[in-house]
């Protein structure tokens, strides 16, 4: 597949396009259009998106929610502060949760959380994680907004004034401990202009977890595995999805968590049987065939991460990178908060 060394997905990146807040107007980010046949690149506003659509593309969203679940406390009869990040709830009540300092947060401890609610580790789940229960009658999930933040990536320097901004306006289904970003730019201003165009919007659902922000350790990318993520396909998605690859039309994926749960799901023929709902650990990458993907709006990456990665196995490896570098010649935004790219 050639590009299989974590090196190969390095840029070089000034420290000062690193978007450290959102904009006030969502749709006037800036937004590249790549165009992968001919490799031509156009530098627009995001509000434009539906000029670059044509009508009956069917453009597919996330309509997940990020929880208050960055819980901050005192381990319990010692002076250090601890924190919990809350990642999902298992069968059983419990949560599995990133915890730090991991050392002193082993089977046992307790963290005090303030309000009366302590958090008590019960065992070591899967990569380091915790299993942990609440002191609570009813599910923590009750008072998460008096305890919890909403966990902002670990490159954002500052909080944010309204937790709302790190959420899109059509957040629904709550229980990710991240947003799904590419769908920050847009308004209702924006999903008007689609509609009086005739392209066809739909929504899946994928509860985004650490692997956002878990860092590619291996130098063969091969080797990395990814974090599982909770999706969902409701029967009536699926049939729209169906209908639209049945009539030739394309369906165009709002960022990479919608990528992965379209192609986690899509059967060989790149068609839907029905409701689906799962955990996918899918890495795509260099030398990926899309099955159910036929375009893509994303926002810019962390060098060496999954994301470029998955981008890299859209656009190809050298437009992809191309594409970056003028990204950083004319200033774009990175990351979160940043400016977008739409591929094509």
């Amino acid at each position: 597949m050639g590009r299989s060394k974590l090196s190969d997905y390095d840029y070089h990146l000034p420290e000062e396009l690193v978007a450290q807040e959102p904009l006030k107007n969502r749709d006037q980010s800036r937004m590249l259009v790549l165009f992968r046949e001919s490799g031509e690149i156009e530098h627009t506003s995001f509000n434009r998106l539906p000029d670059y659509l044509n009508k009956d593309d069917l453009l597919v969203l996330n309509d997940t929610r990020v929880i208050p679940a960055r819980l901050l406390g005192q381990v319990a009869g010692k002076s250090a502060s601890a924190e919990l990040l809350l990642l999902y709830k298992k069968d059983n009540g419990n949560w599995v949760s990133m915890v730090k300092p991991g050392r002193k947060l082993k089977p046992g401890a307790r963290v005090d959380l303030g309000q009366g609610v302590e958090a008590f580790i019960e065992g070591y789940a899967e990569k380091d994680f915790r299993e942990v229960s609440f002191n609570l009658e009813g599910p923590i999930e009750e008072v998460l907004t008096q305890l919890g933040k909403v966990p902002l990536p670990p490159y954002i320097q500052r909080e944010i004034d309204d937790p709302s901004r790190y959420q899109t306006i059509y957040a629904a289904k709550e229980g990710s401990a991240a947003a799904p970003t590419a769908g920050f730019h847009f308004t209702e201003r924006v999903f008007n202009h689609l509609e009086e165009k005739r392209v066809e919007t739909t929504f899946v659902t994928l509860h985004i977890g650490p692997g956002t922000f878990q860092p590619v350790k291996t130098e063969d990318i091969r080797d990395h595995v990814m974090h599982a993520e909770y999706y969902s396909i409701d029967h009536r998605v699926a049939a729209k999805l169906n209908r639209a690859r049945k009539q030739g039309r394309r369906i165009i994926a709002v960022g990479t968590t919608v990528c992965r749960v379209l192609e986690t799901a899509a059967n060989d023929d790149g068609y839907f049987e029905g409701q689906k709902q799962g955990w996918t650990e899918l890495f795509i990458y260099p030398g990926y065939k899309f099955r159910a993907v036929d375009a893509m709006l994303t926002n810019f990456h962390l060098p060496k991460s999954t994301l470029l990665m998955m981008v890299c196995a859209m656009s190809g490896y050298e437009l992809t990178m191309q594409a970056y570098r003028e990204a950083v010649d004319e200033k774009y935004r990175f990351y979160s908060f940043g400016d977008c790219m739409l591929i094509l």
